[in-house]
């Protein structure tokens, strides 16, 4: 009761910041008249400016001001568009790290400019991270008329560039990407051969822009690069017919946690179907030799019957594409891990495509942890505030809007069933459009959109349809959304990324209607009456009430439903929102009240009756809290367990990094080469033993083996002073000469190639064979809290017990490799390119990019052959190449598209071997 009477008589603490942030805002507004007075030339002169005062020892807080002006001014001549004192607030904010929360519409994009700015100042690069690749190129392009007239170079980052081009889109002063291109860049870049050949610089500022979607949502699951394994199409196959074919009372399916299980009795069905099919080794389904057997008949049960079919996926062009939960996207490319998309695949009868084995990975959380100085903006980030402080260490900072919100957010209304729901929708829809009022409808799947077009179309409601099956059309629904009478039925409106404009939006119009008419007063004239007529209609739009905004049910987070909230009330506008709720919803159905409420309200409620309550209310947002919980504990979850890899990850990169800067890496060989050898003659000849106590015979053939070298080891036993110290001091004389002569063949440049080429391949090789381990002690390590032991501290023991075995092998290898390895010198020495693999995240999801494996022959004697020098392997110079096929060589990346248009890698074209 205090703290409220506080509040209220003093303001909360959010409050309090933004206030004292008007004593900088007053500054940088009293630099206006001095900045406008400027010329062009002398406008754009004042980054120079700038620059110097930080070369002279000033710092960014004391530039603020009059960059935060200066940027403001050119954007008044660029775009036409002034900054608002709170977008001021906003690029505040964003400068000290910390989230903005800005409302839908306050002009979030233009904000990120006054923080890039200030920011790519010093010279070492600003990162703007958006959601998808729409966003990026739009931002980029429009954001840059303000960079390019104050002298800054902008980037962007989308898929399929070449090397070359991703370069330089880093080395440009802002870059804007999404998140998945920034980490996968980042693994990529750890996985090459050469410095040249990175394409990233060292980290410095980076903006996230939807904040909460990237750095909360897609942070359950890491961004993983993985090369494929061996096919088991027909394995799949007979698993998923066999999983067909069990009833509902062989399993138990828990909808709240995710998970399914085959029940005693349906374990006992599963191994006598399993038997009979000849995929059992034995009579025990869990016997260690039917582990793979266990493991494809637990992701068949997900696949049949957690799945659902225009829910969770949907089957298009005879492919299997996972729907984003949270946006209703088509993620087109991505795939699941672990075989869940292959036991989907064939679960639909699609074409199954081989599993893959992962190579690298990280968490977005260890990802962006990696800049100095990292903020976010986003209409809705308070409901995670505590979230992105604690993984984070930024603060949320709630801006207020320019204009008072206008909208009006009404009480739920609650019916009894989903027939009824809908059937009330569909009138409160048609009834809102005859009054000229644009209706923005909010599902949370694409089976419920469908299901409510065909209500609507019933009523004899013309509407639109945007979900996943809609994706090309997308911003061009959205940004029609506002027009009089127009119907949207959206999947989702997270991350949208295109406002609704009452009235319509001019810019697609325009777009749209004039794209074959060209240049000249006929075209001038037909923009002016567009103009004129989204005038005329938005003045019509706001006489109705504005948008209204109806959910039909509540997203499992309030972050969501206020994300469709806020599409409504922009920048001052009026606007209406309410959610529909009836007993068959997910969430009441999962995570709501118990059965007695159930039946309480079933008894209680009409068919086609509603009712209304502050407290049912409460209790759906009880029930959010509660998932809101759960998904938190699954992130700090993921990123605890990522931790451990992250300091191993860290090591690792760190190793390669000095391997590829390294002018000559034969301490580090030598070094390696003394380990092993040590071991060897540690391992045989024991300290403190008498000769007769050693195992000679056994330390020759270990010598032979991994040295290349026979040694006389009976003419050393016959010397009275021999002692294992001797013979380890004899052994690695005779290997460090062994290995010297190997090297006197070739030049010191060459050799040097020789000894960083097998040093690269031995530490990628062990750390995705490690991985891969890892990936297997996660999946069991839970099993250990049974033996009343933290899972957690149970995987870091063994994981650092894994790596340090890891670093072992690693020396033996090199060793072992550099010792027998024979050289043909048939053309210049180059490093392999990199391996095929697919970059994925989201349960994973993503696209695909490539390179290829080497490999050993079954002796272990490897044979190095001296392939071309690899300098594609950096990229090609991103410009014109010419005609001339024999003139591509050496320009183009081996990984980059062909010159020819023929749409394959050059490699696999005019740059084949």
């Amino acid at each position: 009761m205090l703290g409220g009477l506080a509040k209220t008589i003093f303001g909360s603490s959010n409050d309090r910041y933004v206030k004292s942030l008007g004593s900088i805002v007053a500054k940088i507004n009293a630099f206006e008249p001095q900045i406008a007075a400027l010329d062009d030339a002398a406008l754009s002169a004042q980054t120079m400016r700038f620059r110097e005062r930080l070369a002279n020892g000033e710092k960014l807080d004391s530039l603020l001001p009059e960059a935060f002006a200066t940027v403001r001014e050119a954007a008044k001549r660029t775009l036409g568009q002034r900054h608002y004192d709170v977008q001021m607030v906003g690029g505040i904010v964003l400068h000290r790290g910390e989230i903005a929360e800005m409302r839908t519409g306050e002009g979030k994009t233009l904000v990120a400019t006054l923080a890039c700015y200030l920011n790519a100042l010093p010279g070492t690069g600003v990162h703007v991270v958006t959601v998808n690749d729409y966003l990026a190129a739009r931002d980029a392009e429009w954001m840059s008329n303000v960079y390019r007239f104050l002298g800054m170079t902008t980037g962007v980052i989308v898929p399929n560039l070449t090397d070359q081009q991703r370069r330089d889109a880093y080395n440009a002063d802002i870059t804007y990407a999404t998140n998945n291109e920034l980490g996968f860049d980042y693994l990529r870049d750890n996985m090459k051969y050469e410095r040249e050949s990175m394409v990233q610089r060292k980290f410095n500022f980076a903006i996230v822009d939807e904040v909460d979607s990237i750095l909360i949502d897609e942070a359950r699951t890491p961004l993983i690069i993985s090369g494929p394994t061996d096919d088991k199409t027909d394995l799949y196959l007979r698993v998923d017919a066999i999983v067909k074919q069990l009833d509902a009372d062989t399993y138990e399916l828990d909808e709240k946690q995710k998970s399914i299980i085959l029940t005693e009795a349906g374990t006992e069905t599963a191994e006598r179907m399993l038997e009979d099919a000849g995929l059992l080794e034995g009579t025990n389904l869990y016997d260690f030799e039917n582990t793979q057997v266990v493991h494809h008949l637990n992701q068949a049960l997900r696949a049949n019957k957690m799945f659902k079919r225009d829910t969770d996926y949907i089957v298009k062009d005879d492919k299997v594409i996972i729907i984003d939960e949270f946006t209703g996207r088509m993620m087109d490319g991505r795939r699941w891990s672990d075989g869940l998309h292959q036991a989907v695949e064939a679960k639909e009868g699609v074409a199954i495509e081989p599993e893959n084995q992962t190579m690298a990975s990280i968490t977005f959380q260890n990802y962006f942890r990696m800049y100095p100085k990292l903020s976010g903006m986003t209409g809705t980030a308070a409901t995670e505030a505590a979230e992105f402080f604690d993984i984070y260490k930024m603060n949320v900072v709630t801006i207020p809007t320019n204009v008072p919100v206008k909208r009006v957010d009404e009480e739920d209304e609650f019916y009894k069933n989903t027939q009824d729901k809908f059937q009330a929708i569909a009138k409160k829809i048609k009834h809102h459009a005859e009054l000229g009022q644009p209706v923005l409808v909010g599902t949370v799947s694409i089976e419920k959109s469908e299901l409510l077009s065909e209500f609507l179309i019933k009523e004899g409601v013309v509407h639109e349809v945007l979900n996943a099956r809609q994706h090309e059309r997308e911003a061009h629904i959205v940004a029609q959304a506002g027009r009089k009478s127009v119907v949207t039925i959206a999947t989702n409106m997270a991350g949208r990324g295109t406002d609704i404009q009452l009235g319509g939006n001019v810019e697609f119009r325009v777009n749209d209607e004039l794209n074959g008419l060209a240049e000249g007063p006929e075209r001038d004239a037909a923009i002016e009456r567009i103009k004129a007529e989204v005038a005329a209609e938005k003045a019509e739009v706001l006489a109705a009430g504005g948008l209204f905004v109806l959910g039909t049910e509540r997203h499992e987070s309030r972050r969501i439903d206020n994300q469709l909230r806020g599409r409504s009330g922009r920048q001052g506008d009026p606007g209406l929102s309410r959610f529909y709720l009836s007993l068959d919803d997910d969430l009441l159905r999962i995570f709501g009240p118990d059965t007695m409420f159930a039946k309480m309200m079933r008894s209680n409620i009409g068919d086609g009756e509603a009712i209304g309550s502050k407290w049912l209310s409460k209790a759906i947002e009880t029930a959010q809290r509660k998932v809101e919980a759960r998904n938190y504990d699954t992130r700090k979850q993921v990123v605890e367990y990522d931790d451990v890899m992250n300091d191993q990850r860290k090591v690792i990169y760190e190793q390669r990094s000095d391997i590829m800067d390294a002018d000559t890496v034969g301490d580090v060989v030598t070094d390696m080469r003394t380990e092993t050898v040590n071991t060897l003659v540690g391992t045989a000849c024991p300290p403190n033993s008498y000769p007769e106590q050693w195992d000679i015979a056994g330390l020759r053939e270990n010598v032979q083996d991994m040295l290349g070298i026979n040694p006389p080891f009976e003419a050393w036993l016959a010397e009275e002073a021999i002692d294992p110290e001797l013979v380890e001091e004899r052994v690695r004389e005779a290997a460090d000469a062994h290995i010297a002569a190997k090297a006197a063949s070739l030049e010191p440049e060459t050799w040097t190639q020789v000894e960083k080429s097998i040093l690269l391949q031995n530490l990628d090789h062990h750390w995705k064979e490690h991985l891969s381990t890892l990936d297997a002690l996660r999946q069991v390590v839970h099993l250990r809290a049974y033996a009343q032991k933290t899972p957690i501290n149970e995987y870091k023991a063994e994981a650092f017990a894994l790596f340090e075995r890891m670093l072992g092998t690693i020396r033996e290898d090199v060793t072992k490799t550099i010792a027998h390895a024979q050289f043909q010198l048939e053309q210049p020495m180059g490093l392999p390119d990199l391996p095929d693999f697919i970059t994925s995240h989201f349960d994973p999801f993503a696209g695909e990019d490539d390179g290829r494996d080497s490999s050993g022959n079954a002796l272990g004697l490897v044979t190095t052959r001296i392939a071309p020098l690899a300098a594609a392997a950096a990229g090609g110079d991103g410009g014109e190449f010419g005609n001339d096929p024999a003139q591509w060589e050496g320009r183009v990346s081996r990984n980059a598209p062909c010159p020819c248009g023929s749409g394959k890698k050059y490699k696999q074209c005019h740059g084949a071997l």
